[in-house]
């Protein structure tokens, strides 16, 4: 994370901006994951934590869950917040992104930001005095990361004895799910389309975190070999970024796994057992 100059002394993560998985050691990702779930048990010790605060959520793309989330999410901690969309301030054309961020940053406590370019999110954290939260680019998905992560402890406990499988294309949060799991000494494999692998940088950057924390990292071409194992395994639900049309790497994944691709606009693939109707 990204620490903010200021004036006042600043302690733990209060005040640092989360762009990336790999912006927190792995105690800070424990620490944030152990919170959400004290949140989530006892939510009335928490409705006055953002007390007063403003949160500006810029949505240069559309959104259910994460608008939802966290619309909802700083409302219940006492906060509230702006929604900012493409009409609103036309980021980086009609408005540039260093002027946004410091017009904002006097404005409002923080900035959520769900965007294309990975370099715009950063661009508002360097230009922004406030903290600036990746709720979406093109490279990274970290709050997605976390979320799954915490919910993979609540119904599993530990990550011990645990394979954790992706399949799809090698994506953000792909990218998000490798870091988190590198940080956490988690085993994770990854099935990914040849042509549609993970980002290199990212891939040996968490290799060289598994290093340090005793992580076992798999890419493979083979979504059946990504998905093999004798424990327990937990596979994240693929959908297109391009409504209406799956592409053939999709297809070939899905019919390798004896999956079906669900008629939607979506293109969503479910296994045919266990899988939602």
């Amino acid at each position: 994370m990204t620490t903010k100059p200021a004036t006042r002394k600043k302690t733990g993560l209060r005040g640092r901006d989360f762009l990336s998985i790999d912006d927190c050691s792995a105690q800070e990702i424990r620490s944030l994951l152990a919170l959400g779930k004290a949140v989530k048990a006892r939510p009335a010790a928490y409705r006055r934590k953002l007390d007063g605060a403003m949160m500006a959520l810029i949505f240069e793309k559309p959104s259910l869950r994460t608008r939802t989330t966290f619309t909802v999410g700083i409302k219940q901690l006492g906060g509230d917040s702006l929604l900012l969309t493409p009409a609103d301030i036309n980021l980086g054309k009609r408005e540039s992104v260093e002027d946004v961020a410091r017009n904002l940053e006097r404005m409002v406590s923080g900035i959520m930001i769900r965007t294309f370019a990975h370099a715009t999110c950063t661009g508002l954290a360097d230009h922004a005095s406030i903290p600036v939260i990746n709720g979406l680019t093109d490279r990274e998905h970290p709050c997605q990361a976390m979320a799954d992560f915490m919910t993979i402890l609540e119904t599993k406990k530990s990550l011990r004895a645990l394979k954790i499988a992706y399949v799809g294309d090698g994506n953000n949060v792909a990218h998000s799910l490798l870091l988190a799991a590198a940080k956490l000494g988690a085993h994770i494999a990854l099935g990914t389309p040849s042509g549609y692998h993970p980002d290199a940088a990212i891939a040996a950057r968490s290799r060289e975190i598994a290093a340090e924390t005793g992580a076992r990292i798999e890419l493979t071409d083979d979504p059946a070999e990504a998905v093999r194992t004798r424990g327990p395994a937990w596979g994240r639900r693929r959908r297109l970024p391009r409504a209406g049309a799956c592409s053939p790497p999709t297809r070939s994944i899905a019919r390798s796994l004896r999956w079906r691709i669900a008629p939607r606009s979506s293109c969503t693939a479910f296994p045919r057992t266990g899988g939602r109707k």
